[in-house]
C-alpha cells in the first residue's frame, strides 16, 4: 500500500498546485484540494457563504468576507483590529494541530522532549493512506524523531504524526486532550474545547477565531526556535514528498506561518500570520467554501489591515515620563519611565494621547524596574493600550526620626 501512495502523489501534488498557485507548481501541494471531483468544485462555488460583515473593526471601511467567522489580530498587542463572529465555538479541523504542535515546542524549550527521541508509531496511529485524511506517512511499528514529527504536523498536517506524539507524550490522546485543554485555559481559550490532538471531527471538539489568533500569538511568542517550520514549504519522509498546503507561502513573502484545516463539517479553515515594515498581523478565517477562497480573504484581511494600521510610539524609551511622590524615603519622589520599548498598533494617522496612573500609597523603599504604575494610551477617547512605569532609581526608606517627622507633617497636610 504504501509503495502505490507515493507513485501517485506527485499526480495528485501537480492537480493541487496547478488549481491553487500555478506560479509555484513545484512546491504547493494541496492534499485536500486534489480529493474534489470537478463537479463538488463547481457545487462549492455555488454555496459560497453570504459575506459576514465585521461586527468589531477599530478603522474604516473593513471586509465583508464569506467566512462563518473571522478576525485580524495585531500581534504585539493581541488587539483585535477588526474581526466577525469572532467568539463562537466552531469545528476547527487542523487548525487543532497548532495546540498540538505548541505542546511540543514547549517541552523542547523545557527539556521534556528532545529533537532526537524517538516516537513509536502504534496501530491507533498508523494512517492506511485513506483519501479523507492527511497522513506524514510514518510506517507501522517504526520510529521517527520528535523533530521530525513536529515537522510532520506543521507541514504535511499529518493525523499520524499528532497521534503518535500524543501517545508518546500523554500514553492515549484522550490524555493528550487533556494537556491540550489545560494549555488553553492558561492561555485565556475560553471558547475552546479539545477532544483529540488531529482536529478530526467530534460534536464538543470547537474552537472560536479569537481563541485561534490567541494560540497563533503564543506560537510565534513562545516558539522562537521552532516557529522556521512554520514558513517551510515541504517536507519529505518515507520517501513521500508534500508540500505545505498554505497557499500564501508561495505567493507573500511576508506570510511566515501558520495553518490550514479542512473537513466537510469545518469548511474551509486558515491562520496566517503576516509581518510587514515591522507590524505583524494574525489573521483567522474559518469555514469558507473552498481552499481558493481561504486564501484570497485572507490577502483581503491582511490587504485591509497593513493598508489601515501604522506602528506609532507614543513615548520614547530612556526617557523620564514624570515623577512619583513617595513616603517614608530617603528622597521625596523617584523619576518614572518606561520598563521597555513601547509600540502601539493604531488607525493611520491618528493621534494618540497618554496619561499616567500611579500605585496608591507609594511608600520606601523602592528598587530600580520596580513597577509603580501604569501609562495608558487613548486615541479619541478610546483605550489603545497601556504599558508599565517603572521607577528609575532606588529610593532608601528614611530612618525613624524623618519618617515620624513625615507622620506629623502629613496629618498637617503638608
Amino acid at each position: 500500500m504504501q509503495t502505490k501512495i507515493s507513485s501517485i502523489f506527485p499526480v495528485l501534488f501537480a492537480i493541487a498546485v496547478s488549481a491553487m498557485v500555478p506560479s509555484s507548481a513545484s512546491y504547493a501541494a494541496k492534499h485536500h484540494a486534489t480529493k474534489q471531483a470537478p463537479h463538488k468544485k463547481a457545487a462549492a462555488a455555488v454555496n459560497a457563504q453570504p459575506s459576514l460583515a465585521a461586527d468589531t473593526a477599530l478603522a474604516g471601511n473593513p471586509p465583508a468576507l464569506p467566512a462563518k467567522a473571522w478576525l485580524l489580530m495585531d500581534f504585539d498587542s493581541g488587539e483585535v483590529l477588526a474581526s466577525a463572529n469572532a467568539d463562537e465555538s466552531l469545528p476547527p479541523a487542523s487548525l487543532t494541530k497548532m495546540m498540538t504542535s505548541y505542546i511540543v515546542e514547549q517541552a523542547l524549550r523545557s527539556g521534556k522532549l528532545k529533537p532526537t527521541d524517538l516516537v513509536s508509531v502504534s496501530l491507533n496511529a498508523w494512517c492506511r493512506g485513506s483519501s479523507t485524511e492527511s497522513c506524514m506517512y510514518l510506517p507501522l511499528n517504526s520510529q521517527a524523531t520528535v523533530i521530525d514529527i513536529l515537522r510532520g504536523i506543521i507541514i504535511q498536517s499529518g493525523n499520524d504524526a499528532s497521534k503518535a506524539i500524543a501517545e508518546h507524550m500523554a500514553g492515549s490522546e484522550e490524555g493528550f486532550a487533556k494537556l491540550m485543554n489545560a494549555e488553553a485555559l492558561r492561555l485565556g481559550m475560553t471558547h475552546t474545547h479539545f477532544m483529540n490532538p488531529t482536529g478530526l471531527p467530534d460534536p464538543a471538539h470547537k474552537s472560536s477565531a479569537h481563541d485561534l489568533a490567541i494560540l497563533a500569538r503564543a506560537i510565534i511568542r513562545d516558539s522562537v526556535d521552532y516557529y522556521p517550520i512554520y514558513a517551510e514549504r515541504e517536507f519529505k519522509y518515507n520517501g513521500i514528498k508534500q508540500g505545505n498546503r498554505n497557499a500564501l507561502l508561495y505567493t507573500d513573502p511576508s506570510v511566515d506561518g501558520l495553518k490550514t484545516g479542512h473537513t466537510q463539517e469545518a469548511g474551509y479553515c486558515l491562520v496566517t500570520s503576516s509581518k510587514r515594515n515591522g507590524m505583524r498581523l494574525i489573521t483567522v478565517i474559518l469555514n469558507t467554501h473552498s481552499a481558493q477562497a481561504r486564501a484570497d480573504e485572507t490577502r483581503t484581511l491582511l490587504g485591509w489591515g497593513f493598508g489601515n494600521f501604522e506602528k506609532v510610539t507614543p513615548i520614547q524609551p530612556n526617557t523620564v515620563v514624570t515623577t512619583a511622590k513617595v513616603s517614608f524615603g530617603k528622597a521625596d519622589t523617584v523619576a518614572a519611565g518606561l520598563g521597555a520599548p513601547w509600540m502601539l498598533t493604531v488607525p493611520r494617522g491618528q493621534q494618540v494621547q497618554t496619561s499616567v496612573q500611579f500605585k496608591s500609597g507609594l511608600e520606601a523603599p523602592v528598587t530600580k524596574g520596580a513597577v509603580i504604575g501604569k501609562v495608558v494610551a487613548t486615541s479619541n477617547g478610546k483605550p489603545m493600550g497601556e504599558t508599565p512605569l517603572v521607577a528609575q532609581a532606588d529610593v532608601e526608606r528614611a530612618g525613624l526620626l524623618l519618617r515620624t517627622w513625615q507622620h506629623v507633617a502629613k496629618l498637617f497636610g503638608k
